[in-house]
C-alpha cells in the first residue's frame, strides 16, 4: 500500500474532465549531471551507523540552489572519502547509514571555490548549515575556464547538443544548427524531420513562438547560430507535455546568462549565401536579471527546377504529358529580437516576463517554360514576381512558488499570447512561346493571402512529493487560437478585351478557423527499488473547432468538430549501477499522442501561380493519433557515450499528401486523412575522445516506414536511414579545426520518394584578444555548387519526375566579441508555456498560417 495514496489522487483526477495543463520545458527541467557523475564512486568501506547528514549548497552571490555539486564525506584527516553524493536540481544532499562521530565534508563544483568543513555527526539527522560557495568568475581574458560540456549529452528523456560547443556553426542559422543534432536531418530545402517524421514541435526557449507558426523552414532562417546554446531532442514526450504526436520535440535553447553585473557579444558574418549581425546584452543585480538580445540578417538564394509527367492509359503505357524548365532568384532578410526579465521578490517566490518578435520579407522572379502536349497542345512561359511577409510576436509570464523544507513542492502560474501575421502574393504575366522577349502577353493573374493568428494560452501545475522516491504532478491547461486566411486572386476575363486583372468571387474567401483546447494531466512517479523507477500519467484533452468561410461555397463547406481524447503514457528507468560500467541505464516507455492539423492543412485557398501544378488544403481533416514506443540503453566508459535504441511508431487517421491529375491536365495536391502510418527503427549514438585534443561523435538511425491507404487504395513502404559524423581537433594557441558530414536516404512517401542528399561544412577558428574575441571561416558543401532535392511520384494515373537545384555551396567569415563575465554556473530553470500539441507543415510547408 506504499503508493496507494497517490495512485487513488492519480485516478479520481483522471476521472473528471480537466482544465489544461502546462509542460516543465525541457531547457528548464533539471537536465540531470551525465550519468556517470551521479554514480557514487568506488570508495572505502566507511564506518556504519544510524547517524544522517544532510543540508543544501547554495551560490554565495545569488543564493541560488547550486546544482549537482559534488559532496564528499572524509575522515578528520587524510584526502581519501569515506562516501559521498551528488546534489540534486534544488541544491540539497543526502547521505544515510553514517556512525556518530566527527568528520570533514568537502564541496566543489566546476566555476566555484570548493569548501571544506568540520562537522560532527549524531546518532540520528544532523543538518549541516547551507554552505555557500564562492564563484571563481573573472573578467574575461583573466581566467581560463575548465570543464567542458561535451559536444553531445544523453539524458534519461532526451539527447542535447552543445551548439555553442561546435565552431562550425559561427555565422550561420539555426538550420546550420540542427542538421548536426543527433536523430534530426534537415533537408536542402529547409525541411526538418526526427527519425523520419516530419510531425515536430519547434519550440524556443521551452515555449513555442510565432516565429514558427508560418513556416519552420523560414523560422531557422531567421535565428543566428551564435545565440543558440543547445537543442534538446524529446522522441517520447510525459503527460505533462500537450500530446504532440509522431515525432516529438526539439527545443532550441538560446543564450543567457546569470552571472552578476553586466556581460554580452557582439558578431558579425559575411558570406556568399547569406550574411547576418547579432549583439546580446545581459546585466544581473542581486534579485533582478535582464536579458536581451538582437540580430538581423539577408540571404541570397538562385534556384532552378524541371519537371516531366506522362499521363497512363488503362494498358498501363506511358505517354508524355507536359514537360516545364524555370530558373529565378529569392532575395530576403530579417530581424529577431528577444528581452527578458526575472524577479526573485522574496524567497521561494520567483516571477518572469519575456517578449520577442522578429520580422522577414523576401522577394523573387521566377520564369517558367511549360510545354503541354496533352490534354490539349499548349505552349506558354510565364513570368511571376513573389513577395512574403511576416512579423510576429510573442509575450509571457509567470509565477513560480516553492516551498521551504519541502524538497520537489511547487506551483506555478503561466500566460501566454502570441500574434502572427503574414502576407503572401503573387503576380505574373503569360505569354505565348518558350521566351517573354518579344512576345506578346496572353494572360495576367493576381492574389494576396492575408493569414492572422492569435493564440492565448493560461495554464497552472503542481508538483507534490509524498517521500524521497515518489512524486504527484498535475496540471491543467487552456490553449484558445484564433486563424483566418483572407485571399483574392484577380485575372484576365476569359473572352475579354482587356488582360488587365478583375476581381474572382469564384476564387476569393476569407476562411476563419477557431479552435480551443482544454486539457489536464496527472503524472506520478515513483521507485520500485533502488535501481527501478517508474513514472506513469495520463492526460485528457478536449478540442472544439469551428471552421467557416465568409462566403459559403456550399451548404457542407464549413467544419465543425468536438471531440475528446485520453492519452495514456508510461515509463520505466532501470539503472544497475554497475562499477565497470557507471551511469548505465536502460528506459523503457510509450506514450500516445493526438496531433490536430494546423491552418496549412486546412486552408482551402488554391495557389495556382502555377497553373500546371495547384495546391489547397482540406477543411474536413481530423486528427491523427499515434502510439509510440522506446526502448534506450545508455552507458558511460571511461569517458564515452553509448547510446542505443529502438522504436516503434503507429499513426491511425494519418495526414498525408494526396496528388492526382484531373480532366485538364492539372496537378492537385492537397491532404488527405489516409490510413495508417507505421515505423520501425533503431539508431546508435557514440562520443569519443580518441585523443585529449580530438572529439569524434557520430549517429547512425536505420527505420523501415510503411504507408497505407485502402480508402485510396494507395500503400508504398521501404527502409530510410540518415548517419552524421562530427570531428573536432583542437591545436595549440587557440586554433581549432572543426569537420561534419551527413548523409540522408531516399524517403518514401506515399505516392513516390524523394531523392538523397549529403551535407557537409568544415570550419577553422582562432581565438583572439586573450579569448574575448574569435575569428572563424567556414566553408559548407564547397565540392559542388548544388543539390539535387529530385522527387519522383508514381501512380496508377501518372507519373511524374520534377528535379529542383538548391544552391547551398558556401564561404562565410564570423567575428565574436565578447564582454563582462564567464561561467560555468548552471542556468537558472523555469517553468515555462509549452503549446506542441497541432500537426505542424514539414518539409518547408507552411505552418499555422496557411498557403
Amino acid at each position: 500500500m506504499k503508493h496507494a495514496t497517490p495512485l487513488l489522487l492519480l485516478t479520481g483526477l483522471l476521472a473528471a474532465p480537466a482544465l489544461a495543463q502546462t509542460t516543465p520545458p525541457a531547457g528548464q527541467r533539471p537536465a540531470g549531471p551525465p550519468a556517470a557523475a551521479t554514480a557514487k564512486p568506488i570508495l572505502p568501506t566507511a564506518p556504519k551507523g544510524p547517524g544522517r547528514l544532510e543540508g543544501v549548497v547554495l551560490d554565495a552571490t545569488t543564493k541560488k540552489p547550486v546544482e549537482f555539486a559534488t559532496v564528499a564525506l572524509l575522515p578528520p584527516s587524510g584526502t581519501t572519502p569515506l562516501d559521498g553524493t551528488v546534489c540534486d536540481e534544488k541544491g540539497r544532499y543526502d547521505l544515510k547509514g553514517l556512525a556518530a562521530g566527527q568528520y570533514r565534508l568537502q564541496i566543489s563544483f566546476i566555476g566555484y571555490a570548493p569548501q571544506t568543513l568540520p562537522i560532527t555527526v549524531g546518532e540520528g539527522l544532523t543538518t549541516v548549515p547551507a554552505v555557500r560557495l564562492a564563484s571563481t568568475a573573472q573578467n574575461l581574458g583573466e581566467v581560463t575556464v575548465t570543464g567542458e560540456r561535451a559536444l553531445i549529452e544523453t539524458k534519461p528523456d532526451r539527447i542535447v547538443y552543445n551548439a555553442d560547443k561546435d565552431l562550425t556553426n559561427a555565422g550561420g542559422t539555426a538550420a546550420d544548427v540542427l542538421r548536426k543534432v543527433p536523430l534530426l536531418s534537415v533537408d536542402p530545402d529547409g525541411g526538418l524531420q526526427l527519425r523520419g517524421s516530419s510531425n515536430i514541435r519547434v519550440l524556443i526557449d521551452n515555449k513555442p513562438s510565432a516565429i514558427v507558426a508560418s513556416s519552420v523552414a523560414d523560422a531557422l532562417k531567421q535565428i543566428p547560430a551564435d545565440q543558440i546554446k543547445s537543442v534538446e531532442v524529446i522522441t517520447t514526450p510525459s503527460a505533462k507535455y500537450d500530446a504532440e504526436g509522431t515525432g516529438g520535440i526539439v527545443n532550441i535553447i538560446l543564450k543567457k546568462n546569470n552571472l552578476q553585473g553586466l556581460n554580452g557579444s557582439v558578431g558579425a558574418a559575411a558570406g556568399t549565401r547569406s550574411s547576418n549581425g547579432n549583439a546580446s546584452l545581459n546585466y544581473r543585480k542581486g534579485k533582478i536579471g535582464l536579458t536581451s538580445s538582437v540580430s538581423g540578417f539577408g540571404f541570397y538564394s538562385p534556384n532552378r527546377n524541371d519537371l516531366t509527367r506522362s499521363l497512363k492509359t488503362p494498358a498501363g503505357t506511358e505517354q508524355l504529358a507536359l514537360q516545364q524548365q524555370g530558373d529565378g532568384n529569392t532575395l530576403g532578410g530579417g530581424g529577431f529580437g528577444r528581452l527578458g526579465l526575472d524577479y526573485d521578490p522574496a524567497p521561494f517566490h520567483n516571477l518572469t516576463l519575456n517578449v520577442q518578435g522578429n520580422l522577414f520579407r523576401n522577394s523573387g522572379n521566377y520564369a517558367q517554360y511549360n510545354n503541354v502536349l496533352l490534354p490539349v497542345a499548349n505552349e506558354f512561359t510565364r513570368d511571376t514576381d513573389r513577395k512574403f511577409r511576416t512579423q510576429s510576436y510573442d509575450v509571457n509570464g509567470g509565477y513560480t512558488h516553492t516551498f521551504d523544507g519541502q524538497k520537489g513542492r511547487e506551483w506555478s502560474m503561466l500566460a501566454q499570447h502570441t500574434r502572427n501575421r503574414n502576407v503572401q502574393d503573387y503576380s505574373l504575366d503569360q505569354f505565348g512561346g518558350r521566351s517573354t522577349e518579344n512576345a506578346a502577353k496572353n494572360y495576367r493573374e493576381a492574389s494576396n493571402n492575408l493569414s492572422r493568428n492569435l493564440e492565448t494560452t493560461l495554464q497552472t501545475d503542481y508538483a507534490h512529493p509524498f517521500s524521497e522516491t515518489s512524486n504527484l504532478e498535475t496540471g491543467a491547461k487552456a490553449i484558445l487560437r484564433r486563424v483566418s486566411s483572407n485571399y483574392d486572386v484577380a485575372n484576365s476575363p476569359v473572352g475579354g478585351s482587356t488582360l488587365d486583372p478583375q476581381f474572382n468571387p469564384a476564387r476569393s474567401n476569407q476562411f476563419d478557423y477557431n479552435q480551443d483546447v482544454l486539457a489536464g494531466y496527472a503524472s506520478y512517479g515513483f521507485s520500485a527499488s533502488k535501481k527501478l523507477n517508474f513514472k506513469l500519467g495520463t492526460r485528457i484533452e478536449n478540442t472544439r473547432i469551428d471552421g467557416s468561410f465568409q462566403q459559403q461555397q456550399s451548404e457542407n463547406s464549413g467544419v465543425k468538430q468536438n471531440y475528446t481524447n485520453v492519452l495514456p503514457n508510461l515509463s520505466l528507468n532501470y539503472q544497475p549501477k554497475n562499477e565497470k560500467k557507471p551511469g548505465e541505464s536502460v528506459r523503457l516507455a510509450y506514450s500516445r499522442r493526438i496531433q490536430r492539423p494546423q491552418i496549412f492543412y486546412l486552408n482551402p485557398f488554391v495557389n495556382a501561380a502555377d497553373t500546371l501544378n495547384i495546391s489547397y488544403g482540406e477543411p474536413k481533416l481530423k486528427p491523427e493519433l499515434t502510439d509510440s514506443y522506446e526502448l534506450n540503453y545508455t552507458t558511460f566508459v571511461k569517458g564515452s557515450v553509448l547510446n542505443l535504441s529502438t522504436y516503434a511508431r503507429r499513426t491511425g487517421n494519418a495526414i498525408e499528401s494526396y496528388r492526382f491529375v484531373d480532366e485538364n491536365g492539372v496537378n492537385n495536391q492537397t491532404f488527405r486523412n489516409v490510413g495508417r502510418n507505421a515505423t520501425y527503427g533503431g539508431s546508435v549514438f557514440g562520443s569519443f575522445k580518441p585523443t585529449k585534443k580530438w572529439d569524434l561523435s557520430g549517429n547512425v538511425n536505420v527505420y523501415y516506414v510503411s504507408l497505407k491507404s485502402p480508402l485510396l487504395g494507395l500503400n508504398n513502404s521501404g527502409v530510410q536511414y540518415n548517419l552524421n559524423l562530427n570531428s573536432s581537433y583542437k591545436f595549440e594557441k587557440g586554433l581549432s579545426l572543426q569537420f561534419f558530414g551527413g548523409l540522408n536516404s531516399p524517403r518514401v512517401q506515399l505516392q513516390g520518394k524523394q531523392a538523397a542528399w549529403t551535407f557537409y561544412s568544415l570550419g577553422l577558428r582562432k581565438n583572439l584578444l586573450k579569448d574575448k574575441a574569435d575569428l572563424t571561416l567556414n566553408a559548407d558543401n564547397f565540392l559542388s555548387a548544388t543539390r539535387n532535392l529530385s522527387t519522383t511520384l508514381n501512380t496508377d494515373q501518372f507519373r511524374q519526375e520534377s528535379n529542383n537545384y538548391i544552391y547551398l555551396r558556401g564561404v562565410r567569415l564570423a567575428f565574436n566579441y565578447r564582454f563582462g563575465k564567464v561561467s560555468n554556473q548552471p542556468p537558472k530553470r523555469r517553468r515555462s508555456i509549452r503549446n506542441d500539441d497541432t500537426k505542424s507543415g514539414g518539409d518547408g510547408q507552411q505552418g499555422q498560417q496557411g498557403n
